[in-house]
This record gives C-alpha cells, structure tokens and sequence, in this order.
C-alpha cells in the first residue's frame, strides 16, 4: 500500500501516494468549497479566487511565481467545479518543497492588488465570452440551470458578467478567508515522495490555518424540464438529461456501466446507431456527473435541424429499451474500457493526486483501485436493467441551442416512443 493519510491538529489532510519508479511529483490541495457555496451575488467569486491566486501574495509577485515554477521546470495550474477547487504544481522530486510553499503562499497570503485585480477581471470576461460564443459549451451551462433552477448548483461556474464586475478585493479575501479553512483543504502529493516529508512541511506552512465554519450548501433539488434558445447556427445543439446519483449511492458504479454502454465510445450503442448507421449526428456521447448529494445522467448530441426529427426518437428508444435489452458482451466490454482508464490512469501522478485529494474530500478516505474494480465487476444485466427503469421513468431535462424551430416540438422530443399504443 503506497498511500498514507494523516492529519494536522486543525483539521488539514495530508495523503501521498508513493511512486519509487518516477522522478517528478504532483503536489496539490483540493478545497472542498466551488460554486454551489456562493450565494447569487457572488456566483463567480470561487472561479475568480482561483485566478487571482497566481497573481500575487504579500512574498511574491506574480511574476515571481511562475519565474520560480518555471525555473525548475515546474507547472502550475487550478480549476474550480461545483463543490471543490483545486490547486496543483507538477516539479520534480527534489522541488517538492518549493511546491508546498508555493501552494501554501497563494492559499494564505494572496493580496488581490488593484491593477492584477483588474487585469484578470478583464480575462474572465473575455472567458465568459468565449463561452457565451462557443454553443457547445454554454449549453451544458443551460442544461445545468435548467435541471436545477434557482439553486446555486444550478449556476455557471464562471458567474454571470455583471458579477464579475462589480467583485472586488474585500469579497474575494473575504471569501477566501472565510471559507478556505483548514478542514476544508486536502494537500495531495503523488509521486517520487516521502510522506514523513510532506507531512514536516504542511505542518510548517498550514499548521497555523484556522478551520472554517461554513454552512452546508443547499440541497440539490432536481426539476428538470425544456430550454430552448433560437440562434442562427449551422448545428443544433441538445443535451438530454435525467435526475442522476450522488457519490455515495449504491448504483453509483452501475451508472458508470450503463453510462458506456450507451453512449461512452465509439463502440457505444447510441455512437454505432445514431451516427455509424444513420448518420444524424456529428458528435453523441452520454456523461454522468456526481455530486456529494445528487447527480445527473445526461446526453450531448450535435445535430442539423432537418436530421432532429429522426434523431430524437431513435436516442429515446435507446434509452428506455437498455434495460430490458443490455447483453453480457455489451457490459463486459465496458468494464474492460473502465479497468484499463483506471488502471492507465495510475501511471500518471497528476491523476493519481487528483484521485487521492478528491476522495478524501468527498468519501473521507482513500478508495483502494481493488475496491472500484471489484464494484465494478459486480455490474450485471439485472443491475443495469434496475438502475434504467429508475433513471429515465423520470422527468427529463432538455436544453436546445441553435435552428430550434417551433418550440412546441420539443415537447415530443422526449415522449416514450410507441407513447400512444
């Protein structure tokens, strides 16, 4: 067993993840706070702190971050979802301290000067843009508000523009200091790495951190239902979704299998029937996305508006006939595609860091790679069948950009097939 996890008296997690045979190492801390922790007002203000941690501390300047990064040939990057935010570095071994202490610094000591403040202001409009322009993203962000209305879980990530505004330096140190507290944060080191080591320095830069007091997030409330914006576009855009599971549901890995049988790779049912056989698409693909206490199914498909017509049946019959219609080969094929991913992914240490930080934040302990596999061996025919019945007899989410046409013909795009006999 490679991975040890300790923790500080304030409540910080320290895991590693040892690798003998690399030389490099990823180090990071996930933050359990994203942006179904803000409020309306502030909906933006978790992406807009992972911006702005790079860009200054009361130690360093921006420029002397990534200098000192990449001096030593290092990376640094951070992203921010829904319920967590994440800050890594990749250096090699004998950097690893630099690492921590950077990770540290920025989570600690972050200045938000006015003229960095306002330059990356101007980059995350430009971001907000990019998307606004970019149909095949903002219409995941429709589908997200659309199954989940008036909830901040429902809100995009990188708030709204007016937001973005009007933020400044006293909301976004005071959202930082109230909400990045000590029980909240996961450094995870993966890597050529010694977890005696790593633990010496997270005491040293984060032993003094506070914990925080924050509430929990309000409670996922999936309502689904239709979004249709009209745009002047060559392809029309949709994403079907129904009401999914949390992490910790038992399902939780059968979903991972039906997910791939239907629509998780070029061999996948939806991928051979839609566009191998018939043609009616560009792209399909299904995603299933967890959250600590809720989740959705959903289905990405780029069509043209004369081809919807005959699309949507045919996906809808996709979806209400696997459970009843899902094949031994089918599932074992996908549980072979699931192995190999997991097991692929242990030879990266990003990944491996990732895996580690995000379990801790969301199960409280480290999930061993037998376990998942085992999970997932367990998936059946009865299982898939089970889990279908229960997800698609739901109420459908459905957001269309693009050529849509008359809008009451989305009504019949999610119908039962054969509703009527």
């Amino acid at each position: 067993m490679t991975i040890e996890v300790s923790r500080l008296n304030n409540g910080f997690t320290v895991a590693t993840d040892r690798m003998d045979h690399v030389e490099t190492a990823a180090v990071g801390v996930w933050v359990g706070i994203g942006a179904r922790h803000e409020t309306p007002q502030l909906n933006g203000v978790s992406h807009m702190l992972e911006h702005m941690a790079f860009k200054g501390t009361a130690r360093r300047s921006a420029q002397e971050i990534v200098n000192q990064v990449e001096s030593v040939g290092g990376q640094i990057n951070a992203y921010t979802s829904r319920e967590n935010t994440a800050y890594y570095l990749r250096v090699l071994a004998v950097d690893v301290g630099l690492a921590v202490d950077i990770l540290a610094d920025i989570l600690q000591n972050s200045t938000f000067e006015a003229e960095e403040l306002e330059r990356e202001r101007a980059v995350i409009l430009q971001e907000i843009g990019q998307c606004t322009d970019t149909p095949d993203d903002l219409i995941f962000d429709q589908f997200q508000e659309t199954a989940y209305p008036d909830q901040a879980i429902g809100r995009s990530i990188l708030g709204t523009a007016d937001n973005v505004r009007s933020l400044d330096r006293a909301a976004l140190d005071g959202y930082m200091r109230g909400n990045y507290g000590a029980d909240r944060m996961v450094l995870a080191a993966s890597g050529k790495v010694d977890h005696g080591k790593i633990l010496r320095l997270a005491e040293d830069a984060f032993g003094a951190l506070a914990a925080s007091d924050v509430p929990a997030p309000e409670p996922a409330a999936y309502r689904g239902g239709q979004h249709a914006e009209q745009r002047d576009l060559e392809q029309l855009h949709l994403v079907l979704g129904f009401d999914g599971l949390a992490y910790q549901d038992p399902d939780f890995y059968t979903m991972s299998v039906l997910s791939s049988v239907l629509g998780g790779g070029m061999s996948s049912r939806l991928f051979q029937e839609v566009r191998e056989r018939r043609g009616l698409v560009y792209s399909i693909y299904t995603f299933n996305t967890a959250y600590q206490d809720g989740g959705l199914f959903g289905l990405y498909a780029g069509t043209g508006a004369d081809q919807v017509g005959e699309l949507m049946p045919v996906v809808m019959e996709q979806l209400f006939s696997i459970g009843d219609t899902v094949s031994s080969e089918e599932i074992d094929r996908v549980k072979a595609q699931l192995r190999a991913g997991l097991l692929m992914a242990l030879e990266n240490t990003r990944a491996r860091a990732e895996r580690l930080g995000q379990h801790l934040l969301i199960f409280g302990r480290p999930i061993p790679v037998e376990e998942i596999v085992e999970r997932i061996d367990a998936v059946d025919a009865a299982a898939i069948g089970r889990l279908a019945n229960r997800v698609f007899a739901g109420v459908p989410t459905l957001a269309a950009l693009g050529p849509v046409g008359p809008l009451d013909r989305l009504a019949g795009w999610t119908a039962r097939p054969n509703a009527a006999e």
